[in-house]
């Protein structure tokens, strides 16, 4: 008579894990916590951006008339581009960007450059960059308008041109020089983050090149050109973009500070927006707008994307 020998069940277990069922139940073991947490962010994510943004493309569409909805297609869009207002706010929003990565994109960039070549008291100086980021945004710039930047002879500024016998300006008061201000004070309560940022960037640069590049022969400006800069250059392209997608939507400054005068001079595409759905009540003509602004930067997005995609495989 044959004999069975019936395996351990050491051997059952040891065989049973080594299946593909039982790898998978020990990962789904593991990562309970993970997939939960992912799972609340997907939600968040869903109910708080992804549907409202879906929803407002949907209801740019539309239009809402005595409580009734209905399918108006192209109208929305005719509406806005018909506005003169709306090239107007396209020139002005495009003259914030351009100002704006001239002063808040470079500034912050040589401040973190000038922070980081000082051996001691780093980190007071770290405070005294980001202080303005800690106001509120709205208390930051009623100080900067209503303190440095008053038209009269009370103003900060105007006391310094003053007493350089240099002519006054009007500030905020006038079309020619509001978006510039706007700029400054923009640049003034935003480039502590920005500093931050590229400080953090800089010290993870190893010091062997700069020893290497001092040896050559090369003064403080070939180290900033030849090391610091490729070396911070994914850095650099990436608050590129982000500052230009985040000037684009200017419009706390131009709320608070100048309320988009004088003579519309300061009236930008989320500006405009916020006219029509809370000046005019007109939600559905606010949203086309909105879904075009997110057109014109989601493009933009992509095609600075390629093209430093392009440029790193180069």
């Amino acid at each position: 008579m044959a004999t069975v020998i019936a395996p351990d069940r050491g051997e059952i277990v040891a065989s049973h894990r080594r299946t593909p069922q039982g790898r998978f139940a020990r990962g789904v073991q593991r990562n309970t916590q993970a997939w939960s947490f992912l799972i609340f962010s997907v939600l968040c994510f869903t109910v708080f951006t992804w549907y409202p943004m879906i929803r407002e493309i949907i209801e740019s569409f539309q239009h809402l008339h005595l409580g009734t909805t209905s399918f108006s297609g192209l109208r929305n869009y005719r509406q806005v581009s018909a506005d003169p207002f709306f090239w107007q706010a396209w020139r002005n929003t495009l003259q914030f960007t351009g100002l704006a990565l001239i002063f808040g994109f470079a500034l912050p960039f040589v401040c973190a450059v000038v922070i980081n070549e000082f051996r001691h008291a780093q980190a007071y100086l770290r405070i005294l960059v980001y202080l303005p980021v800690m106001l509120p945004p709205v208390a930051g710039i009623l100080l900067f308008r209503n303190y440095f930047m008053d038209p009269s002879s009370a103003g900060l500024f105007n006391q310094l041109l003053s007493a350089t016998h240099l002519p006054t300006s009007q500030w905020w008061g006038s079309a020619s020089t509001a978006m510039p201000s706007l700029v400054l004070i923009s640049t003034w309560t935003n480039m502590g983050s920005a500093t931050l940022i590229y400080l953090a960037a800089l010290q993870g640069i190893p010091g062997e090149l700069y020893e290497a590049a001092e040896i050559d022969g090369a003064g403080i400006f070939k180290r900033i050109w030849h090391v610091t800069i490729p070396q911070t250059r994914t850095i650099l392209s990436l608050l590129l973009m982000l500052q230009i997608v985040a000037t684009m939507q200017m419009f706390t400054e131009a709320f608070v500070a100048t309320g988009g005068g004088p003579e519309s001079s300061t009236v930008t595409i989320v500006y405009l927006a916020y006219n029509y759905a809370f000046q005019y009540s007109n939600f559905n003509t606010a949203e086309a707008l909105g879904v075009i602004m997110f057109l014109v930067l989601g493009v933009f997005s992509a095609v600075y994307l390629w093209i430093e995609r392009r440029g790193s495989e180069a």
